[in-house]
């Protein structure tokens, strides 16, 4: 090729061009193109060379070479392109909660899982949600709220009382890479908790703001089922980013669903989305699907609020299996359909905090009124 027809080629290659193409290429995890989601980053050209950053807004392990991928074939139609180098990456910032709440040290995000009533597999969705975050690349917490009936330690395999090395506060006890704090970890198993509602919401104060949490993207608060003491001290003293709602397809459990997410719609905090659980049951002999417990309920109470579907999972014997043995599925069995459905989900409620609106308080400075 000539000196005066490469020179031609190179004029074309330039950040705006870069952007206009990138600004056509949507991120299939977020629905949104690279430029207006603000994940291109520090983009360097080099005479015919490309380099750039993509800054996602939420952990991606399992795509982040997709997205890398992606971009570059996208790029590659830029006439006289040479060397391309793309750099996939995750940043998790703090993202504002409801008004007249402050955030908790060493916690960004605060993602409530809650259902109306019981038996709704609640529980085990939270912590193979906190599990697939980790797994997609996050720092991670897991906070029971179930003061009543707490399920973490046994879901999480761990017995250990938490160390204090003050005498004061409590180290977040480590289970398969994320820190978990239940009050389970601090009595006796077959110890029933007979206290009254301000009792319980103060030892649910005291388990987060008692707990030294290490720099969480999320804390994942499995709440106990209802709308009683627990959710309203959760609406009004802890800062939550957002809540999931986990119901079966069932009219009943649908009934109870709506009335928890009305529960946080009243209190200003944000649905981040359904996952409908039990959704199907496949026979392990003969391989027959059948819906058990009703079909596209959970798909509909999303249209009925305008809010999202973030997933289905089925009713399966493994599910079961893997929380009771303290190994969830996300860890049990990583590469199963199972565990990559949680992963789905888990991504998909990350991108729910990013498109929040992100907390600012930090950057403001304080104002301190002296006498002169």
């Amino acid at each position: 090729m000539s000196g005066s027809r490469l020179r031609s080629f190179l004029v074309t290659i330039s950040e705006q061009h870069i952007q206009s193409i990138l600004s056509t290429i949507i991120d299939p995890t977020t629905g949104k193109n690279y430029v207006t989601a603000g994940a291109i980053k520090n983009i360097r050209i080099d005479g015919n060379d490309v380099a750039l950053d993509a800054e996602l807004g939420y952990p991606a392990n399992s795509v982040k070479t997709d997205v890398q991928q992606q971009i570059a074939t996208a790029l590659q139609a830029i006439p006289g392109i040479g060397k391309i180098s793309v750099t996939a990456s995750s940043k998790i910032v703090p993202h504002g909660v409801q008004g007249g709440v402050k955030l908790i040290p060493g916690i960004k995000n605060i993602i409530a899982v809650a259902s109306g009533k019981g038996g709704v597999g609640k529980s085990a969705t939270a912590v193979n949600l906190a599990l697939a975050l980790a797994a997609e690349g996050a720092n991670v917490g897991i906070l029971d709220a179930d003061i009543y009936g707490p399920s973490q330690p046994q879901m999480l395999g761990i017995t250990q009382k938490p160390d204090s090395l003050d005498g004061k506060s409590m180290e977040p006890v480590i289970a398969h890479g994320i820190q978990a704090m239940s009050i389970g970890l601090l009595i006796d198993i077959e110890t029933p908790m007979v206290w009254r509602g301000p009792m319980v919401t103060q030892a649910l104060q005291q388990l987060l703001n008692d707990t030294n949490w290490k720099d969480l993207d999320y804390l994942i608060v499995d709440m106990p089922p209802g709308t009683g003491d627990i959710q309203l001290t959760l609406a009004q003293k802890i800062p939550v980013t957002g809540a999931v709602i986990v119901t079966t397809p069932q009219d009943i459990a649908l009934l109870d669903a709506r009335k928890g997410l009305k529960m946080f719609e009243k209190v200003g905090i944000p649905i981040f989305g359904i996952i409908e659980n039990m959704s199907t049951h496949t026979c392990s002999q003969c391989g027959h699907t059948e819906s058990i417990f009703g079909t596209g309920g959970g798909e509909k109470m999303c249209r009925d609020y305008q809010v999202d579907f973030l997933g289905a999972l089925p009713l399966d014997i493994k599910i079961r299996e893997h929380t009771d043995s303290g190994r969830p599925s996300v860890i049990a069995e990583p590469d199963s359909q199972i565990a990559q459905t949680y992963r789905l989900i888990a991504r998909k409620v990350a991108v729910k905090v990013a498109e929040s609106a992100e907390d600012h308080s930090a950057v403001f400075a304080k104002i301190i009124m002296e006498d002169d």
